[in-house]
Formats: structure tokens, sequence, C-alpha cells
């Protein structure tokens, strides 16, 4: 393993930093800008059993170091993503990917994570119950333990990769839903996804958003989420992915110490394409700042013994 080197649930990459879901396309997007073999892995967008328009613009509103989007999980559908999006992708990048994957109901997230299993360049399952904009389905399903629990024991009997469940930070008790996840078989954690929020346009006092609501992430969120990543990674021995207004080197650095295997950097995309490009390419400076050689030294907490 070489210095910025990790692992996540048995694979190797090459670096922690892994795009997020929703903000990296399917990847040959941002290959015209630099060559994305340089990432860890990434996470394509979330893909559903059916094709799905989205919501309603508009989609998006600023805030405060942050921003609200409500796409609502637009994509072609999964047969659409085997037989087009995958095969683009496999020509600009050779590694193992991240699949997502979202649903409606415990059968559609069977459904389509069985036919992504099938995929060779899929290394993993980013099994998303936690989209705050759609209704009747994502968000609904990660509230719940025992919801959540059925979602990985129906995902687990019909894959042979690894599972990992992507939780929502709109809980009470994010630590219950994760321990019901890796009770029921999940091969690791992803979080988190997005706070709901909302914002107001004081001339025609009405909801910015088409949805009204929609998903607030970006700088403001990362306390909140290096929190949540610190809790479930003390409660849970199954790896965790952190993520959340993760921005810089120096938060990469501060998830791997909060107990993140490896690290997914998303909003920050949307602002800078290069945004993980420029953090894979200061990890080592950063690291020598505070005396780190190898980041097998912190992640997953290990400085915790």
């Amino acid at each position: 393993m070489g210095r910025l080197s990790v692992e996540l649930c048995g694979i190797e990459l090459d670096n922690p930093v892994i795009p997020a879901s929703g903000t990296f396309g399917y990847g040959y997007e941002f290959a015209e800008l630099y060559d994305i073999d340089l990432l860890g892995t990434f996470s394509f967008k979330g893909t559903t059993r059916e094709p799905r328009f989205g919501n309603p613009t508009p989609r998006i509103a600023d805030c405060t170091a942050g921003m609200l989007n409500s796409v609502g999980l637009q994509n072609p559908g999964v047969e659409r993503v085997i037989d087009t999006e995958l095969p683009k992708l496999a020509r600009c990048f050779h590694k193992p990917v991240m699949a997502n994957v979202s649903g409606f109901s415990v059968e559609d997230y069977a459904y389509t994570c069985e036919k992504l299993d099938r995929e060779p360049q899929v290394g993993w399952l980013e099994v998303n119950i936690s989209c705050p904009n759609v209704h009747g389905g994502g968000m609904s399903f990660g509230t719940e333990p025992a919801q959540a629990a059925s979602v990985v024991r129906a995902v687990k009997a019909v894959t042979t990769k690894p599972v990992i469940i992507k939780l929502t930070p709109n809980v009470t008790d994010i630590v219950s839903v994760a321990k019901a996840c890796a009770d029921a078989g999940a091969d690791g954690i992803s979080l988190i996804n997005t706070l709901l929020g909302m914002r107001i346009d004081l001339k025609t006092r009405k909801p910015i958003l088409a949805n009204t609501m929609g998903g607030f992430s970006g700088p403001a969120v990362f306390p909140v989420a290096l929190r949540m990543v610190y809790q479930v990674a003390h409660a849970v021995t199954i790896p965790v992915v952190g993520m959340g207004g993760v921005s810089s080197a120096e938060d990469v650095l501060e998830m791997l110490m909060a107990g993140a295997s490896a690290v997914e950097v998303g909003a920050a995309n949307l602002v800078d394409p290069y945004a993980c490009y420029t953090i894979i390419h200061e990890l080592p400076a950063a690291m020598d700042r505070y005396g780190i050689h190898e980041l097998k030294e912190i992640y997953g907490g290990k400085q915790h013994g």
C-alpha cells in the first residue's frame, strides 16, 4: 500500500477521496477535465429501477456556506445505465466504481442492486436510504431501524459485492439506524446525506424550491457530519465512509481521524470541478504538517487504538 492508500470493504484504494453520488455524473464528464483514474473511486449518479425525470424546477437554491438541491434522483433507469452509461464510463475509469442505488420499495432496491451486482466494474453497492428529495421512498427507509434493516437483508440476499448503506442525518438517533444495518449484514455505512432545509424568496414570499424543501449541503454541514461519523464509527465494526461538507485535504484527515475508512466529496465538486483533484494533490503536504507518514496510521480512527 502506498502512502495515501486505504482499504474499503476489502478493496484497496490508491487514496481515500471519492466524489459523492449526484455530484460527479457517470464520470466521463469530468474525464474531459482531468484523468479521473487519479481518484480512489467515485460513486456514480443515483440509479433507480425505472427512469426518473426528477423534481420540477427550480431545483437549486444558494445558502450561506452551502446550497440546497431538490433534483429528485433524475436518472435514466438501471437498464440504460448498464447498457449505455457503464460502457462509456469504462473507457475513462479503470478501477472498481461505486454504484449508488435508490428505490421506492424494498423490491425496487433488491431488483436494481441485483442488476448492478452483475457488472464487472462495480466494486461496491452504495444503497441510498436517505434521499430527502423524493416522496414515498428514499429517506423513509432510513429514519427507522427496522425499515433500514429490511432493505439491507433484501439487497444482501441477491448480491455478492460489498453493500454500503447511505444514511440520512435527519433522525434523532443515527447510531440505532447504523447498528440495525450492521446487524442485518451491511458491509459498510456511508454518511451523511444532506440535511433537510428550505429558503423563501422575499419578493414572491414563496419557497424558492419548487419542491418547497431540499437537501442542504456544503461546508456548513461539516461539523454535523463529522460528529455523526464519529458516533457511528465508534458504534459499529464495519467500515464507515464519511461525507458532508468536505472541501479540503484537512477535512479529509479529520474525517479519517473521526473513524472513516474513506471520504466522499459532494457539493465541492459542483462549486469547483477540480475539487477532488486538488484535495488529492494537497493531501501529502497536509499529512506532513500534522506528522502523518501514511494514512493507514489514522484511517478508520486508528489513532484511537
